[in-house]
């Protein structure tokens, strides 16, 4: 989540009452250069959103419903930006709901002009750590997917042609840089020729 210091963070607040959302706008103004979006209507969240496209959402709920809460956690694409929300009363389940849903930040009782640019940032880094960690499990997963998939195909040569393990993994590696291939993509077409054979 870094920008060019020359462009300015482009952040939404989704915030229904007027003098709360000039406390946002305000708060933010103080702080810094920001290019500040108020949507004061849920209504049709996702669609304003995705025109917005913004770097940060900033949501302001006095007294937040699950359902309220639920549709602008998942209208707000938590998973694809820094989503901060303030509430003004604590509910355990809400805030739990929030942060599975991929809320960075859950602020109860922290609307206060002073707080607000300490609590975005804090969003912004809790978002990209998770991002970060989010990347790692995905290249994780996918790298003993591969892993699997070569030893499968291993499996297969030694039994097809008497190979050794290693002669096996040597052979894959010859296929795969004659062809300009990876090994896992030998693998796969391998294991994908043997199921047409049985």
């Amino acid at each position: 989540m870094t920008k060019n210091r020359d462009v300015k963070l482009q952040i939404a607040v989704v915030e229904r009452d007027r003098e709360r959302a000039l406390l946002i706008v305000d708060g933010l103004q103080d702080a810094g250069e920001f290019d500040v979006s108020v949507i004061g209507d849920e209504t049709g969240l996702a669609r304003k959103l995705a025109a917005l496209n913004p770097d940060v959402v900033l949501i302001d709920l006095e007294n937040p419903s699950r359902d309220v809460l639920e549709g602008l956690t998942l209208a707000s694409t938590p998973l694809d930006r820094p989503v901060a929300i303030f509430v003004d009363r604590s509910d355990a389940d809400l805030m739990k709901d929030a942060i599975e849903a991929g809320v960075s930040a859950y602020v109860v009782a922290g609307l206060q002009k002073d707080r607000i640019k300490p609590v975005m940032d804090a969003a912004i880094a809790r978002f990209s750590m998770v991002s970060r960690i989010r990347k790692e499990l995905d290249a994780t997963k996918a790298a003993l997917a591969e892993r699997k998939m070569v030893d499968r195909a291993k499996g297969l040569l030694m039994n097809a042609r008497g190979l050794s393990e290693d002669e096996a993994y040597a052979l894959l590696r010859r296929t795969a840089m004659d062809q300009g291939k990876k090994i896992s993509e030998v693998a796969s077409a391998l294991i994908t020729a043997s199921e047409l054979l049985k």
